[in-house]
């Protein structure tokens, strides 16, 4: 029997049976819509991990206490502010160096209030991470060394506290009485790491360090000269922290580094995210197989038939096989179409784009098609072994 006729008698019984035919080919729809919709939102969420990484700025090197990495635990900061000064010798320029301390508190204006991360900060952080002003100015040295109480606001508080009147040299309380002049707006950057970076407020670094009580900061940022020299300073670095404090380990990490170690995690999570998925693949398949027995069992006589007329053993397997592989092609071009759909959904309600990557529905046809080969081979092997005199007397 040639492939076409093959095709079109698999077209014809399917037909005839549409509703176990779209029932059986349900379970392929599923699995491969979930391995499309799974995948896109773990390439989604890795790109945008990546986009907002990049976004804090080229050539940075982040130096924090402990190990950093994924399972790593916490370690407690003994960095002090005059770190600072420390590390620009090592790096050859103090302006590169930025300090930051950070807290969670309440800040008010009037009777408007909202709630925003406490940047505290040295001079040099605005450069170092190119947080361009929409008014105003930054914080200065001298801001730092006196420990005023002058305050930068992000966009979206700026707009929370006072909405469209200028802000620039009114008062804002922090922390439940600590009064603070507003000096400067920060231009609007959006988001990183799903936190708010509008929703910042920066005040000197110093006056964080009386508001919260602590002497430490928690992290310092560098900014490389150029690309070719990182290396070398993440060694300089961490040696010379390590020998001003002995018996402590320091990580400096830069973004290419950070997006190596988190893109791996997040490819593997969906990896493991798609193998979920592909289990209700087998069990389609399973389904498949199911149906395919039951269809070898209902057409004996036409089996009996088919051979007694000359049909060989290769031609009743090519024809129930061709059922098989195409009950599960059909459902993974409708589950291709449902997982698309469903991505474009998500990315469209949600903050996780979901990103439909070229393989993953490619990965889904060939395996929707070979789950078809795998679990249609035993019933069509069944069909072609029929002994036709023994088919035809079948009831």
């Amino acid at each position: 029997m040639r492939i076409g006729e093959s095709l079109r008698v698999a077209l014809e019984a399917l037909r005839v049976n549409r509703l176990r035919s779209a029932l059986t080919m349900f379970g392929v729809v599923i699995g491969v819509a979930a391995v499309v919709v799974l995948v896109a939102i773990g390439s989604g969420a890795r790109d945008l991990v990546e986009s907002e990484i990049e976004g804090l700025g080229s050539n940075i090197i982040f130096v924090a206490p402990g190990q950093i990495g994924v399972g790593s635990p916490p370690s407690i900061s003994r960095m002090r502010l005059d770190d600072v000064a420390y590390l620009g010798r090592v790096v050859g320029d103090e302006s590169r160096v930025a300090a930051a301390l950070s807290s969670g508190e309440t800040v008010r204006a009037g009777r408007a209030e909202t709630y925003a991360s406490i940047m505290g900060a040295n001079q040099n952080l605005r450069n170092v991470f190119d947080r361009p002003l929409r008014r105003g100015r930054y914080l200065s040295e001298t801001d730092v060394d006196t420990r005023r109480r002058v305050v930068v606001l992000g966009a979206t508080v700026a707009r929370r506290l006072f909405g469209d009147v200028d802000p620039i040299g009114r008062q804002v309380t922090i922390a439940g009485g600590a009064r603070f002049r507003v000096v400067g707006v920060l231009e609007e950057v959006g988001q990183t790491f799903g936190q708010a970076r509008d929703a910042e407020v920066h005040i000197p670094v110093t006056t964080a360090q009386r508001l919260f009580g602590v002497t430490r900061i928690d992290v310092l940022a560098v900014r490389a000269p150029s690309s070719e020299a990182i290396p070398r300073l993440q060694r300089d670095i961490v040696d010379a922290l390590q020998t001003r404090y002995q018996g402590e380990r320091f990580t400096a990490i830069t973004q290419t580094q950070l997006l190596g170690t988190i893109g791996t995690v997040l490819s593997a999570l969906t990896g493991v995210l798609a193998a979920i998925a592909a289990i209700s693949l087998l069990v389609g398949g399973v389904g498949v197989s199911n149906i395919m027995l039951v269809g070898v069992r209902e057409r004996t006589r036409e089996i009996g038939l088919r051979k007694a007329l000359g049909a060989r053993q290769r031609d009743i397997l090519a024809q129930f096989l061709a059922e098989a592989v195409m009950l599960t092609t059909l459902g993974g071009l409708a589950g291709i179409a449902l997982g698309a759909g469903a991505s474009v959904l998500i990315s469209a309600l949600s903050p996780v784009p979901a990103t439909i990557t070229w393989w993953s529905p490619v990965l889904a046809f060939v395996v929707s098609a070979a789950v078809g080969v795998f679990f249609g081979v035993m019933p069509a092997r069944r069909a072609g072994r029929l002994d036709p005199v023994v088919a035809l007397r079948t009831e």
